[in-house]
């Protein structure tokens, strides 16, 4: 699940949203209110329930031969996402929703830009759409996706790897 051109997409657990309120989230870094929402390339980083901890891999232009072979696997493709044990039963069963929302209301963050966000408040292009069997999204994308007793060896081992990567709601991993 992707936005067409000139959309972006929020992803939700919430089907009842009819307008987007910038507001400062709990886990914000920013102080300024803002609505979030993704591009296609980062859609992959919230086919999750939302309080899912999750640690993502990607080769990029400096990703070195040996940390992809390493970290994401000899011809497994160039992206991986772990998630825990704990929470592959939530995966299975979480019902999603994709939001699609006017682009042009919406600038990049981050550097290099991870999401977009805007300062107005926006309303949905149309309903929420329900966002279909999230293993099959990873499989239809060639991300692999992995399921690990705990994300902490493997994030470590990404963090210090020359692979891209994110993490979203680390803090509801295993210690």
């Amino acid at each position: 699940m992707r936005p067409e051109r000139g959309e972006v997409l929020h992803f939700s657990e919430d089907p009842t949203i009819e307008c987007f309120v910038p507001h400062v989230a709990v886990t914000a870094a920013q102080r300024e209110p803002y609505v979030w929402a993704v591009g296609p390339e980062r859609c992959p980083d919230y086919w999750f329930p939302r309080d899912c901890p999750r640690a993502m891999a990607w080769a990029g232009p400096d990703t070195t031969d040996e940390d992809a072979a390493r970290i994401i696997g000899s011809g497994c493709g160039e992206r991986v996402h772990a998630i825990e044990y704990g929470w592959l039963k939530a995966l299975m069963d979480v019902r999603l929703y994709a939001y699609r929302l006017p682009a042009d209301e919406f600038e990049p963050i981050g550097d290099p830009p991870h999401a977009v966000v805007s300062r107005v408040p926006v309303t949905p292009l149309g309903p929420p759409e329900p966002v279909p069997d999230l293993f099959g999204l990873h499989e239809e994308a060639g991300i692999q996706l992995r399921v690990l007793n705990s994300l902490w060896p493997f994030w470590n081992e990404v963090t210090a790897s020359t692979l891209e990567f994110s993490g979203i709601r680390l803090r509801n991993a295993r210690r």
